[in-house]
């Protein structure tokens, strides 16, 4: 019997349906009104599970600038590939994690992978956004291709659910993902019927984005396929009950309790670094790809 009492519940969200670059149908649940209560997560993209069709010319979002923050893709189905102007490289396939830190600034670009794109198929994967605190900002821009099998894992109590450590340390596991603030990142994967307890630092801030299938929690409270659960601060303990295959992403971290200042694609701390980060990007500091020199 699943417990009834655990870490409060402040809210399922819904996410916003957008399309973006000409390659990723999405769906974000955040930012949104429980943003403080996620710090130092700051924005959730799930794109798909949706059909590629077979091109020469593969699709995607065409070269953007950062600063300021990381972004954590984590694929699911299909073949990712990325470029950035600091000189990384890299696909990514199911089951593999890409760390980007934007620091002081980049140019990236996603696109589907060439050969994905050439054959077709279906793309899953989620994207999101991560505050880093101000010291931490300016870093240089650093690149983590996590590749599926240097992910350890977790069993579940009843050893039919398995945890993936991504970053963090859990049950004594701890994860390859190297951070600028206490991230614990768990990819859950869960058979219809296990019932588990998640059990983080009380004091961090948690959330749990229902990739697919559906659970209950607490014994009572369900949230399905792409809906965010908020968590509070009183206990550290998540009761989970998979009433369908699950797939799970246990987003946990301590909060980075510091002014925030965002515009597009940066994240700062004052309407001052925004304005600086608009003019290295429009000058150029943010750099170049060789086929724009």
């Amino acid at each position: 019997m699943t417990p009834t009492t655990g870490r409060r519940i402040f809210q399922v969200i819904d996410g916003n349906k957008k399309f973006v670059g000409d390659g990723f149908d999405v769906t974000s649940p955040m930012p949104g009104p429980r943003i403080r209560q996620l710090s130092p997560f700051l924005l959730i993209d799930h794109t798909g599970p949706m059909p590629v069709a077979p091109t020469e010319a593969p699709l995607g979002t065409p070269p953007h600038p950062h600063r300021g923050f990381e972004t954590v893709t984590v694929v699911y189905e299909g073949h990712l590939a990325h470029r950035d102007t600091a000189g990384h490289s890299g696909t990514l396939g199911p089951g593999d994690v890409q760390w980007m830190t934007a620091g002081a600034g980049l140019l990236h670009e996603e696109r589907h992978e060439p050969e994905f794109a050439r054959r077709g198929g279906t793309l899953e994967l989620l994207q999101l956004w991560v505050n880093v605190p101000a010291q931490d900002k300016m870093a240089p821009p650093r690149y983590q291709n996590i590749q599926a099998q240097d992910i350890p894992e977790v069993a579940t109590a009843d050893g039919r659910g398995r945890i993936r450590v991504v970053s963090g340390t859990y049950e004594g596991v701890a994860g390859p993902a190297e951070t600028f603030s206490p991230i614990t990142l768990l990819d859950v994967h869960l058979p219809a019927g296990t019932e588990t307890t998640i059990s983080l630092p009380a004091d961090y801030n948690v959330g749990i984005y229902v990739v697919k299938g559906a659970i209950t929690m607490h014994g009572n409270r369900p949230a399905a396929t792409k809906q965010l659960v908020v968590f509070g601060w009183d206990l550290p303990e998540v009761h989970l009950t998979a009433t369908e295959d699950a797939v799970l992403l246990v987003l946990a971290g301590a909060p980075i309790e510091e002014p925030l200042a965002t515009y597009g694609p940066f994240v700062m701390n004052t309407n001052r670094e925004l304005v600086q980060a608009i003019a290295d990007f429009e000058s150029g500091g943010m750099g170049q790809f060789p086929e724009d020199k």
